[in-house]
């Protein structure tokens, strides 16, 4: 079986995703990337281009036992953005034609991650030449990733959304791109209007990020609140929780200094509401057991995990019977949707049922 891990980027630009301990290295030249040609850029019009789309959901279908059943002719969609799981240590970029990452993308998140969202919407999920856990030249590849994803949204919104309203969600590399893809093409656009919400997971958004690099997307302050954003990045309570703080609130004090909003953002994903950061298990609505891998989900188990907004990070505290391993330190990255996979799939109908009545009369 392969590993169960995807990649979580450290980046000293932007809004960084983490992984605890890593560096990237700043590259003196692009020429050695550049000699290194990327794979051909993927096609959009082309089925074989997407991991759920106008073809077919794909593995996004899955319903674990425990879930709210899938929507049967959905209003809105999701626009899903998978995390790295592209593992090569030589090669800077993935090629979308190789087959056996893509089977490890279906198995691990797609199956895992972008079907939470089949309970509200149509999920509409691009293959990409993402970038790889290789260090350097990192900023390089990530760019390489985003253009794939910038054409993607574009090609979305021009040949196969018609005008619908969409949910943008992300993790780890996947949620640095809903990022950028909310700052570049959402922010201060017509678009804006039709984006129900955004989940960027896994990175590290900052308070302060709102409104300095988002000056017209707030947070998402209540769990109905629509145009909004949320992040979480979970850890467990034995973690260097100011270390870590520290660590991801960096690149945004290095850019506009030592502010009072450097904290990172933090929605509890249990209460989806700023004004309660504090949840305990038996609010809890249903964790994914087991590491991310093939086959089908395990039932979800309610109750079985609280969690709490501390240093701007997601203390959690999982019950052991869940089995889920962290990384060293202490951080859950692996977990951040399984952990709350009832929780976000539950938000994302309340949130598109919100959605749809307040634009019931346009």
């Amino acid at each position: 079986m392969k590993s169960s891990t995807f990649f979580a980027l450290v980046l000293v630009i932007g809004s960084p995703a983490h992984e605890a301990g890593a560096q990237l290295a700043v590259p003196v030249a692009a020429s050695e990337f550049a000699a290194q040609k990327p794979a051909p850029a993927p096609d959009y019009a082309l089925s074989t281009s997407w991991a759920a789309g106008s073809a077919g959901a794909g593995a996004s279908v899955a319903v674990p036992a425990g879930a709210s059943p899938a929507a049967t002719d959905p209003a809105i969609d999701v626009f899903y953005i998978h995390p790295t799981t592209f593992q090569s240590k030589t090669i800077w970029n993935q090629d979308v034609a190789d087959t056996e990452v893509n089977a490890w993308t279906d198995a691990s998140v797609m199956a895992r991650q972008a079907s939470a969202f089949n309970g509200c919407c149509r999920i509409y999920a691009p293959r990409y030449r993402q970038a790889s856990m290789r260090g350097d030249y990192r900023n390089l590849a990530l760019d390489l990733a985003y253009g794939d994803i910038e054409r993607a949204f574009d090609y979305y919104i021009k040949n196969i959304s018609h005008g619908r309203p969409f949910i943008l969600a992300g993790h780890s590399q996947g949620g640095y791109m809903v990022a950028e893809l909310l700052e570049k093409r959402i922010d201060g656009t017509a678009l804006q209007g039709r984006m129900v919400a955004a989940y960027v997971i896994g990175i590290n958004l900052v308070e302060g990020d709102f409104p300095r690099r988002y000056k017209h997307i707030p947070i998402c302050d209540t769990p109905s609140q629509t145009g909004c954003t949320v992040q979480w990045n979970s850890v467990l309570p034995t973690a260097d929780l100011a270390a870590i703080a520290k660590q991801y609130e960096k690149p945004f004090v290095d850019k506009y200094g030592d502010l009072s909003t450097k904290r990172t953002l933090c929605i509890n994903p249990i209460t989806f509401d700023r004004a309660i950061p504090i949840a305990g298990k038996e609010l809890s609505r249903g964790a994914a057991p087991g590491d991310p891998g093939e086959g089908t989900i395990r039932p979800l188990v309610p109750m079985a995990v609280s969690a709490r907004c501390d240093h701007g990070l997601l203390v959690v505290d999982p019950d052991p019977a869940l089995d889920l391993k962290p990384l060293p330190g202490g951080v859950m990255h692996y977990h951040d949707f399984g952990l709350f996979y009832a929780d976000v799939r539950d938000n994302a109908i309340l949130r598109t049922l919100s959605y749809l009545r307040a634009h019931a009369r346009d």
